[in-house]
């Protein structure tokens, strides 16, 4: 969990701030959906992700770009989440 405290009696200022990490939620949602459809692709091409199994069926640029994929995707869903968990308190 995150707490964020503003200290302003400027709603203004509360709203934006407010908006702007949700735009940036929305945006990472989007993102997360799109990677998501990619490694379906890559699933629904060679099966399952397994680095053995898929020598010499994959080329080593789809093998790259796949991995980057995961790697991406998780790192997404962690600031995702760290983002989701903010709890605005406003004095």
């Amino acid at each position: 969990m995150t707490k964020l405290i503003i200290e302003t009696d400027n709603n203004w200022t509360r709203e934006k701030i407010k908006s702007a990490i949700h735009i940036e939620v929305d945006i990472l949602r989007k993102t997360i959906h799109n990677i998501q459809e990619k490694l379906n692709n890559f699933e629904n091409k060679y099966g399952q992700f397994n680095r053995e199994s898929l020598y010499g069926k994959i080329t080593d640029m789809e093998l790259i770009e796949w991995e980057g994929e995961i790697e991406t995707l998780e790192r997404l869903q962690k600031r995702l989440t760290s983002l989701k968990e903010i709890i605005f308190e406003y004095k």
